[in-house]
């Protein structure tokens, strides 16, 4: 079994380039074209990610944002931006659908907790009291 496994992952990319030339062959763009502009994108994406990463984190330590969210959005772009990486038209494409997925957990992952409260439905529940 771990070797049928191995052989998908070592023939993915083999599968994946010769998909990249007969693509390049059939549009009339060189195929290092395709490969550069990748290259580039994934590597745009990681670094625009890394800065932003960080932005999120701190975000949600403070409270201001939930925690997984972030997350699950940083994830998904890392993810497409190592596919972007990998030289083909197959990953690029699988890189766009991930980035293209529409992510919004908000309401399914329950009240988000902000300070002593929680909000529901617009609303924020907790202790109050009056300042005089």
């Amino acid at each position: 079994m771990r070797l049928v496994l191995l052989a998908i992952v070592l023939a993915f990319p083999v599968l994946d380039l010769y998909a990249t030339v007969r693509f390049a062959a059939w549009t009339g763009v060189p195929v290092w074209l395709w490969l550069g502009a990748s290259l580039v994108g994934g590597l745009l994406l990681l670094r625009n990610e890394r800065l932003a990463f960080r932005t999120r984190t701190v975000a949600a330590m403070r409270g201001d944002h939930p925690t997984l969210r972030a997350l699950l959005d940083s994830g998904r772009k890392v993810l497409a931006g190592v596919l972007l990486l990998l030289p083909g038209v197959v990953s690029d494409l699988m890189a766009l659908a991930l980035l293209a997925l529409p992510l919004n957990l908000g309401p399914r992952l329950g009240p988000q907790t902000v300070g002593a409260g929680a909000i529901r439905n617009g609303t924020i529940d907790g202790e109050y009291r009056r300042i005089d």
